[in-house]
């Protein structure tokens, strides 16, 4: 096995291993180089669907994700992302293949229990295009200026899926498009790390507890404008095959919706649920 440290903060590849026969120290491993890195990249895979979804398992328990319009029919807990980009007379449907690109977010700040990971696996790649993204809270946090630290100490975020604007309400059956928000500390201490982060997603965040509407914009203005620190960054340019796994509680990503439409662009992915006992400050 083979570790790359791809950022200094943030990214990690493991080459020379298969995931289906991994033993436990070698996931043992792979799961530390995954708490320090952020997010990992594990190369050169082959799996079906069960192998996919039992990798996923190693890191938590998998929830079936939101939308429901793209979960994979015999198997929930699994979201298939790409496929179906046009409608019946032939338009690009952008909610499909802008999925993940809309702004710079963490996955599950939605839900009352934050996801814990993210789990892609890469089954198509375009010819150019299509890279994703990520940034570490853990910086975010750090640029933060200590006045607009001590405003947000014990104050939480409200969060849904649609956020203020309601664009991703598309993917929602219309039966789970008005849920109620989550509430998650902005300032969240991760509960493995014990380093703190900025926990914040533009789009899904309604309002900031505690400050009235007009602050409450102000301080999510200011917040975007910290949250992503240029040296904190790793752009993965996709490979066929890749296992991509990424930590929601201190990493940001974006989907770079900029390939060729019609080309594929797929993946498999799982939702994995965060650890009982998340510690907050």
């Amino acid at each position: 096995m083979q570790i790359n440290y791809l950022g200094d903060q943030i990214g990690a590849e493991i080459l020379g291993v298969d995931v289906r026969s991994l033993s436990v120290q070698d996931f043992d491993s792979i799961y530390q180089t995954w708490l320090r890195s952020g997010v990992l990249a594990i190369r050169d895979q082959s799996l079906t669907v069960s192998e996919f979804l039992e990798h996923g398992r190693r890191f938590g328990s998998l929830l079936e994700h939101p939308s429901k319009m793209t979960r994979h029919p015999e198997h929930p807990e699994l979201t298939v992302m790409g496929i179906n980009k046009f409608d019946a007379d032939g338009n690009l449907i952008r909610a499909v293949y802008a999925r993940g690109g809309e702004s710079w977010h963490t996955d599950g700040a939605y839900e009352a229990v934050s996801f814990k990971a993210t789990q892609l696996y890469a089954l198509a790649i375009p010819s150019r295009g299509g890279d994703t993204l990520f940034a570490s809270m853990y910086a975010a946090y750090e640029a933060l200026p200590n006045d607009l630290i001590e405003n947000l100490e014990g104050r939480r975020g409200a969060f849904t899926y649609g956020g203020r604007s309601g664009t991703s309400n598309a993917l929602l059956n219309a039966e789970d498009q008005n849920e109620p928000p989550a509430f998650h500390p902005i300032l969240r201490i991760h509960p493995e790390t014990g380093r703190k982060g900025l926990y914040f997603d533009p789009g899904k965040i309604l309002y900031i507890e505690g400050m009235s509407p007009t602050d409450s914009d102000a301080t999510i203005e200011a917040l975007t404008s910290y949250m992503i620190q240029p040296a904190a960054q790793y752009r993965h340019r996709w490979r066929t095959g890749d296992v991509v796994i990424w930590d929601n509680r201190c990493t940001y990503h974006v989907a770079a919706a900029d390939y060729p439409p019609e080309e594929d662009r797929i993946h498999w992915r799982v939702s994995i649920h965060d650890d009982p006992g998340f510690h907050t400050h």
